[in-house]
């Protein structure tokens, strides 16, 4: 699936307070994966809702939100890879 995506970068990041998670998430994957702080907070600064996709722009800001407990990926497949393919376009 992921080899039919647009040039894109795609990266996780984990809420704060869910660190104990982490190694077992990992393991046996090889997506980036960020740990959100307390200090940077960047959850809360974006209203973040479990399972958004955010879309950022090449100098890093964010341009849209996308949430995969309302779409499944099963049905919006193409929907999403719609959307990075524009933002890739520009």
């Amino acid at each position: 699936m992921q080899a039919e995506l647009p040039d894109v970068a795609i990266i996780g990041v984990n809420e704060a307070g869910y660190e104990g998670g982490n190694e077992a998430f990992c393991d046996g994957r090889d997506l980036p994966w960020l740990q959100d702080t307390t200090d940077v907070g960047m959850w809360d600064d974006w209203g973040v809702a479990y399972r958004d996709v955010y879309i950022l722009d090449a100098e890093g800001m964010l341009v849209e939100a996308y949430n995969l407990s309302v779409h499944d990926l099963s049905v919006d497949y193409d929907e999403l890879k719609g959307i990075l393919a524009d933002y890739t376009a520009e």
